[in-house]
């Protein structure tokens, strides 16, 4: 049976404020969002977020920013935005799954962020190239996955993410959603982000640390979305991480699990 109208671009403008609302959970572009119906759709999304989270991954600090956003979606296939990067969509089933290649960013870490980063350096902001492929089991339910090469030093971190979303209408305007994810990152990833080079144990105040591949975190989250019309909303969001292998044991790390948060509004033209 066919949504209403004012269902469907309910369900787009919920979709769309998990773009505007840039991740908590770990680093940018861990998943493609992309929406539409039987057929592609010509679709953007504007709009900003107030984002609470740490200084850095593995910080026990705070950080708050407030970040424009902008996404568009073409029904050719091409989408481009600060939240899923510039990429194609190949598939001919967007409501069933959906699968392509993408060009993002890692934004690296600065050295200011921390006093527990002096004499590490900066890690460079790098591009990164990849893919994602999505399954829909349901209309609530959605399986993500990402694969990104481009990060960290050397710009040959390898970033796997594995991400699984439910969402549901709780009442007309209203939005419940729920998410569940882990990442998967190799040792030039993490020895980027979490290791401490022998050059840098002489200018900080860490030993040397050789961090390897594995699971860098998992996460959850939860977020309830508001449609104020049927093409403005607003989005609560809050998440919590725990960090694992390597990264949870990484000298760099001060808290081992952390929550953050987000507060976004989207405009859906």
């Amino acid at each position: 049976m066919p949504y209403p109208v004012r269902s469907l671009r309910s369900a787009a403008l919920a979709a769309g404020l998990s773009l505007v609302a840039p991740s908590v959970f770990a680093q940018a572009f861990d998943i493609v969002r992309l929406l539409g119906g039987e057929t592609k759709t010509d679709i953007g999304f504007v709009g900003a977020a107030v984002v609470f989270g740490d200084a850095y991954m593995g910080s026990d600090e705070n950080r708050t920013r407030v970040l424009p956003s902008l996404d568009y979606q073409w029904q050719n296939g091409w989408f481009a935005g600060t939240t899923n990067g510039i990429g194609y969509n190949f598939s001919d089933s967007p409501r069933e799954m959906s699968y392509g290649l993408r060009v993002t960013a890692d934004f690296g870490r600065k050295e200011n962020r921390s006093e527990a980063l002096r004499g590490m350096g900066d890690v460079d902001a790098r591009a990164e190239f990849g893919g994602f492929f999505n399954y829909y089991l349901t209309r609530e339910i959605a399986v993500f996955t990402t694969l990104r090469y481009g990060s960290g030093d050397g710009s040959d971190g390898v970033v796997v993410d594995l991400g699984l979303a439910y969402t549901t209408l709780l009442a007309p305007g209203w939005r419940l959603g729920l998410t569940l994810g882990t990442t998967w990152v190799d040792s030039n990833y993490m020895q980027s982000f979490f290791g401490v080079t022998p050059e840098q144990s002489l200018t900080s105040a860490y030993a040397p640390y050789s961090a390897g591949s594995g699971i860098r975190d998992v996460r959850t989250g939860v977020s309830l979305t508001y449609d104020i019309t049927s093409n403005i909303g607003v989005t609560t969001a809050v998440a919590a991480r725990s960090l694992q292998g390597d990264a949870k044991d990484s000298p760099l790390t001060r808290d081992r699990s952390s929550i953050g948060g987000v507060v976004a509004l989207a405009y859906r033209f």
